[in-house]
């Protein structure tokens, strides 16, 4: 196998014609590794910003912003005679399935395959290590992968998230079949195949979740709840995730302060110069609307389903305990053992 030094290249592949070419070349290859990288970070919506792509013998990095129309590898994801393999694929897939619209089969997670196993170190880097004795580098991590052009150690880093995937694959395989886990393996790859994508859209509710932990008077929590609506409202207007605008325990920091003047508005942890000196009046408007506003009412909790029968919950608390005890002596986590808790 080649260091990490000697291997050659990625294919970087940006145009319409290039990407139906690469696309119908990997639809005859048996196993394609597969990673995305995001801007989650720096985004108020995050995109997938590349998408890498790995056979046993090349790599290739997809530059989704420069693309408009992705089907061809559509077509791939779902072919179920070419076996995708991921590294923790829930996260991928959410994202290819929000901004593409793709369906997924015959899919391989390796840290999954490493928590069947028992193992307590399933972060790529260890496991690439400990069994193929390659040091990554993660240097990149935390970019923003939105920025063009994308440096060489920027599209080093991502051939690397998936150039030893197939390898790693390969070993994990022989081992999961040794251990007689290859079928339970597969039931999780097919689960991971069919991940839903999460409703992320704002809610206008979310303070409460803030709140509740803090204990806030109604006049705090009338608040929290205008400013909570600033942060999404600037956030959208700046393109930046609302953590970036303000923190969950900044907005609560405000909240309690309910600062009249931009001088006691910088004094409040967490908030910064610079968004005093951008949106200082801003904030404090908000701070008197809610001191203005009736205290906010709780929203109404969905209505309570009718409770299971006794014999249901008898069964289903003797499946946990029979879970909860072969996780133990298996040395793996409860949710690695499958069961489908039936009620009927």
């Amino acid at each position: 196998m080649p260091t990490k030094q000697s291997l050659p290249p990625a294919t970087l592949v940006t145009t319409r014609p290039a990407l139906a070419q690469l696309a119908g070349a990997l639809a005859r290859e048996p196993l394609l590794a597969v990673d995305t990288e995001s801007n989650s970070l720096y985004a108020y919506r995050e995109r997938v910003c590349l998408i890498q792509l790995s056979t046993r013998t090349a790599d290739y990095i997809v530059d989704t912003l420069a693309l408009d129309d992705l089907a061809p590898l559509g077509a791939l994801f779902a072919d179920p005679a070419v076996e995708k393999v991921f590294h923790a694929a829930e996260y991928d897939i959410i994202c290819l399935k929000r901004d593409y619209g793709f369906a997924f089969s015959s899919l391989f997670d390796t840290m999954v395959a490493a928590r069947i196993l028992g193992e307590q170190a399933f972060s790529l880097g260890s496991m690439v290590a400990a069994r193929l004795g390659v040091t990554l580098d993660k240097g990149h991590q935390l970019d923003d992968w939105a920025q063009r052009p994308l440096s060489a150690s920027h599209l080093r880093y991502a051939q690397l998230d998936t150039h030893y995937l197939p390898a790693l694959r390969d070993v994990m395989y022989s081992e999961l079949e040794a251990a007689g886990l290859l079928p339970e393996a597969h039931e999780l790859f097919d689960e991971l195949c069919a991940t839903a994508v999460p409703d992320t859209s704002f809610d206008p509710e979310g303070y409460w979740r803030i709140a509740k932990p803090h204990h806030l008077a109604p006049r705090e929590l009338a608040v929290l709840r205008e400013l909570y609506l600033l942060r999404e409202e600037l956030a959208r207007q700046r393109d930046r995730p609302p953590f970036k605008i303000l923190s969950n325990q900044a907005l609560v920091e405000l909240a309690q302060a309910a600062p009249r003047t931009l001088a006691e508005l910088q004094m409040v942890s967490g908030v910064g110069s610079r968004l005093v000196a951008r949106d200082g009046e801003r904030l404090l408007a908000a701070v008197q609307a809610g001191r203005r506003a009736p205290p906010p009412r709780r929203p109404r909790r969905p209505a309570r389903e009718r409770p299971a029968a006794p014999e249901v919950l008898e069964r289903y608390q003797a499946l946990r305990e029979w879970r909860r005890d072969r996780a133990h002596a298996r040395g793996v986590e409860s949710d690695i053992i499958c069961l489908e808790l039936l009620a009927n």
